[in-house]
């Protein structure tokens, strides 16, 4: 993560003991050390709840998938896509009969 050499952490231990000094180095460490362990449990926690969050997210769109997938009938969408030729041959039938009607002989009573 750090690039940091063995020459940085030797002016860096200096420092420390210089500014904290040597009685108290320790107990800032030890406490710098669990608080790193905090942040890293935090992390990884927050990580675990996101891969589940997103887990099941990708539960439930396959649910919805399966679902719609059952509640598909195929004998209904045929009949719906059929319907249009229905209509149609219906037209044609009843374009048929009207033309194949006898029609009323005119009335020789009255005149044209």
């Amino acid at each position: 993560m750090f690039d940091i050499g063995w020459t940085e952490m030797l002016v860096i231990a200096i420092v420390m003991i210089v500014v904290v000094g040597p009685k108290d180095l320790p107990k800032m460490l030890r406490t710098f050390g669990r608080t790193t362990a905090k942040m890293r449990g935090m992390a990884a926690d927050f990580q675990k709840q996101f891969n589940d969050a997103l887990k099941e997210a990708e539960l439930d769109d396959v649910k919805k998938s399966v679902d719609s997938l059952r509640s598909l009938n195929p004998a209904a969408e045929i009949r719906k896509q059929l319907n249009p030729f229905e209509q149609a041959a219906a037209d044609v039938r009843s374009g048929v009969d009207a033309v194949m009607k006898p029609k009323p002989a005119a009335d020789p009573v009255t005149p044209a």
